[in-house]
């Protein structure tokens, strides 16, 4: 059964379990079932702005010049503009993946900002360095089928 959540149809999906929120300006983004994540919406906004994420991943996509869109995680902020990615956290690391178009990444207070494109990742945690790197396919194929792609 589908519900609205800050300006966003909310419904489950039941494989993988995860529910997906389809928001205005073509904004799409999936949840893990057991993801702990908080909408946010600023002042006169038709869609959220934000989506803070402290467990689990979330898919993410974005229609190109829909407006800017970030994931914010204890360890990082993903940005972007119009793309496809996914973020996943745990409770040491968050992991950012580039499906398709460009991601900004940087630690929560905006420091060691990375730019990833297509088919490149960076894992976040407190102390290490931001390295982009291109992620093999095994890598990439386990992430993508936790959203059932």
């Amino acid at each position: 059964m589908a519900q609205e959540v800050n300006g966003c149809v909310k419904a489950d999906l039941p494989n993988p379990p995860r529910i997906v929120y389809r928001c205005a300006n073509g904004l799409v983004f999936e949840a893990e079932a057991a993801a702990q994540i908080e909408v946010e919406n600023s002042a006169n906004q038709v869609r959220p702005d934000a989506v803070r994420l402290n467990d689990d991943a979330v898919l993410i996509e974005v229609e190109p010049d829909s407006g800017p869109f970030q994931i914010l995680t204890p360890h990082a902020i993903a940005a972007v503009r119009g793309t496809v990615f996914v973020v996943d956290v745990t409770p040491d690391m968050t992991s950012v993946f580039v499906v398709r178009g460009v991601v900004a990444v940087s630690r929560p207070d905006g420091s060691d900002t990375v730019t990833l494109t297509e088919g490149e990742g960076v894992e976040v945690t407190v102390s290490d360095p931001l390295v982009v790197k291109q992620w093999p396919a095994e890598k990439v194929g386990r992430l993508l089928a936790r959203f059932d792609r």
